[in-house]
């Protein structure tokens, strides 16, 4: 992987957004406290520094806002396949999962279920960073934890597993400024409208946006971080705007779609940033003269991989020393696309996503958020499911 990170100036430092409370993060060792520079979720002292649940069976309860697209899929199956293989370490556990299909209401409901059927702890995708926070303090009061990982929530009585989304859509711009140039014309596709990240991710461009007042935005749509929507949404936005586009900002899984879509409008291909992607990497291959990235791998594995290894430490009684622990999002440009490409992924891989060589947090940098870091049974790296398995 390349290591090119773009550097966040003074400035963006005394914007409007409220950034983390520095005294919160500030003495985590090595190079953790980097990871929350210019942070926007709220954070909070742990609320579970005495907490361990007691021996028994595990009964792990998974809550998600949706499941529509095959980045969320992914994140369920590899999560489900990490429980079940507790059973191997000593741990008797079962996994159940629920689904509100982006209905805020019926998330609530569902999480003050799995409280009823008293689950060891619940974890979850979150359709809001505020509107659960009442269901989440029953969870607590209830002795059950509350780990959310792909978007914070604001509560006091949560683990968010999280990644500094601000600062990814902010380096974001600043990639397309510095490929691209500072007169360069974007669209920006944004994910589910009003979902924690998509709120963080725009706050983060509009930041940089005001330091490149010279680039353009034409058209912003809503993808829905889904292909079809994705695809539809641009190429009603490109049927109304006849300019030239340079670049497509955009924060999910579905740059080979936004390829698509100017290639269909019969419209030249633009610089694409967002999150790296099997298909994505296949169209590539194909088209490696038109084909332009600049982004991060905001990947599922990595994800599902982080909150469990949270929830787990949480639940031994390992002592977070903070309510968000931040896991850095690997850095990938054009010139990463040829080592991450495998022989299964072609642009019809929708479900493939890559797995990076390494361990994008460590166990020893991950033991850093916690006061009693130990070993997460059964945990290893070297194990994760290949992308072409």
């Amino acid at each position: 992987m390349t290591s090119l990170k773009y550097l966040l100036p003074a400035l963006l430092l005394t914007s409007s957004t409220a950034f983390a409370d520095e005294a919160l993060y500030k003495d985590l060792p090595g190079d953790l406290p980097g990871l929350y520079i210019g942070a926007s979720s709220e954070m909070f002292p742990s609320a579970y520094d005495d907490f361990k649940v007691a021996d028994g069976d595990w009964k792990w309860c998974h809550s998600e806002s949706y499941q529509g697209n095959p980045w969320r899929v992914t994140v369920t199956n590899e999560l489900k396949r990490l429980v079940e293989g507790l059973n191997d370490s000593g741990i008797n556990a079962t996994f159940e999962i629920s689904d509100s299909n982006g209905d805020v209401g019926q998330q609530i409901n569902q999480i003050r279920t799995f409280i009823d059927r008293k689950c060891t702890v619940i974890t979850s995708i979150v359709s809001s960073s505020t509107a659960l926070n009442d269901a989440i303090k029953a969870a607590y009061d209830a002795g059950i934890p509350f780990i959310t990982a792909a978007g914070s929530v604001t509560s006091p009585y949560a683990i968010n597993v999280d990644s500094n989304y601000y600062r990814w859509g902010y380096d974001m711009i600043n990639a397309i400024a510095m490929t691209v140039g500072e007169d360069a014309t974007i669209m920006m596709v944004e994910g589910l409208a009003g979902h924690p990240i998509v709120l963080q991710e725009k706050a983060g461009a509009d930041a940089a946006l005001a330091e490149h007042p010279g680039i353009k935005v034409a058209r912003t749509v809503n993808g829905n971080w889904t292909a079809n929507v994705t695809k539809s949404v641009l190429l009603q936005a490109l049927a109304t705007y006849p300019g030239k586009v340079d670049a497509v900002w955009t924060t999910g899984s579905e740059s080979r779609t936004v390829a698509e879509a100017f290639k269909q409008a019969g419209r030249d291909a633009p610089l694409i940033t967002g999150s790296m992607t099997g298909d994505a990497l296949g169209y590539w291959k194909e088209n490696q003269d038109t084909y332009r990235f600049e982004g991060h791998g905001v990947l599922p594995h990595m994800t599902a991989q982080t909150l469990f290894r949270a929830a787990v430490r949480v639940l031994q009684g390992q002592a977070p020393k903070l309510n968000t622990l931040m896991v850095p999002l690997p850095v990938i440009s054009n010139a990463d696309l040829d080592g991450l490409y495998e022989s299964c992924m072609t642009p019809d891989s929708v479900s493939v996503f890559p797995v990076p060589a390494s361990d994008p947090l460590p166990a020893a940098e991950m033991d850093g958020y916690f006061k009693n870091p130990a070993p997460v049974p059964g945990w290893d790296y070297a194990k994760s499911p290949k992308a072409c398995n």
